[in-house]
Parts: structure tokens; C-alpha cells; sequence
């Protein structure tokens, strides 16, 4: 059955809207006037326990900061292709003894190759898997020697670092958790170990 025409009379007539656009533009200035008050309204507040709250209602794990490089020490002139001891590490085992006997600071051990077609690990043909063993070696002497623990060694790579080289950089982490005692600090000397 069809509708009779006079019935629709009962319904208004159809008066034009608001464009959906402009809807879409008063939503963003509200949410950017409400930006705009929650910045002027948490200026006094603690800024690292409004940081901790934000990401901790975002479910974002913790950051810890990297340590601050204070001193370093280098294994230089490994062969190309080859992550054997060009030298005695004796030296930087001395010194990374003594740096470590704080124990607010770590080590970075950082691996590099020169990026040359030579200086690249046999097996894999890879400069960054060569840096790595190049790390490798140098935390594996630092171990076997124990001179210093295990968990405050870092191995990273840098493979394009145009150097066939192994760099240990102490750095201060500061009073972390598990670091917490005190003990007087010294900065060593850096020392460059290479073959003559």
C-alpha cells in the first residue's frame, strides 16, 4: 500500500544543517583549546611524575637513560677480516679493572669495521657480524680476566665506523637500581692500546 501524500504533510520540512566540515572544526579547536589548558595547568606540577603518570597510563615501559661517556680505551688495528687480538689486551684489562671498581659505571663495548669489501667475517660476509666478534673478543678477555661482571658490559656494533677498531667506553649510569652504594669516584685516564 502506498502512502497517501497528506500524511507526509505532518512531517516538517527538511531545513538545511550544518556542514559536516564544520562539526569536524569546532571537535579540533575544543580538543586543542583543552590541550592548550592542560599545558598551562601542569607547569606546576613535577614534570617527571606527570611524564611517569602519562606513559604509565599508555602501558610504555620505563626509559632508562643511557650512561654518560666519561672515559675510553681502544683496541686499534685488528687485520682485515679477522676478529683476533692484534695485541695484548693486558692494558685495557688493568684499566677496565680499575674504572669499574665503581660500581656506578659500565662499559660499552662497541666493535667496528672499516666497511671495506676486505673487512668483512668469512662465514657470513658481513662488516656488522665481524664488529660484533671484534666485541665479542674484547668482553670475552675482559670476563675470562674478571675484571669486570658480565651484567655491566654492553656489546654494540658499528660497523661503518671506517676503523677496524674495538672501543670501550666507561659510562656513568649514576644510582640505579642495584647501584646504589657509594664509593668515592675517580675518572681513569683514557688509554689508546695499539701495536707499535
Amino acid at each position: 500500500m502506498m502512502p497517501d501524500p497528506s500524511d507526509l504533510a505532518d512531517f516538517p520540512e527538511d531545513v538545511p544543517g550544518r556542514p559536516a566540515w564544520l562539526m569536524t572544526l569546532a571537535d579540533l579547536g575544543l580538543l586543542l583549546v583543552g590541550f592548550f589548558v592542560f599545558i598551562q595547568a601542569s607547569q606546576n606540577l613535577d614534570q617527571k611524575a606527570l611524564a611517569k603518570g602519562i606513559r604509565e597510563g599508555f602501558g610504555a615501559d620505563t626509559i632508562v637513560p643511557e650512561p654518560m661517556p666519561v672515559a675510553a680505551a681502544a683496541m686499534l688495528n685488528f687485520a682485515p677480516g679477522s676478529a683476533v687480538l692484534p695485541a695484548s689486551p693486558a692494558g685495557l684489562i688493568a684499566w677496565a679493572r680499575e674504572a669499574t671498581r665503581d660500581p656506578r659505571v659500565t662499559l660499552k663495548i662497541s666493535g667496528s669495521s672499516d666497511g671495506s669489501p676486505a673487512d668483512v667475517d668469512g662465514a657470513t660476509g658481513s662488516n656488522a657480524v665481524l664488529a660484533a666478534d671484534r666485541a665479542r673478543a674484547i668482553a670475552a678477555e675482559l670476563a675470562r680476566a674478571h675484571a669486570v661482571p658480565a651484567g655491566r658490559m654492553i656489546i654494540v656494533t658499528a660497523p661503518g665506523a671506517r676503523s677496524r677498531s674495538v672501543t670501550v667506553t666507561l659510562g656513568f649510569a649514576g644510582n640505579l637500581a642495584g647501584n646504589l652504594q657509594q664509593s668515592a669516584t675517580r675518572q681513569p685516564e683514557p688509554a689508546v692500546l695499539e701495536e707499535p
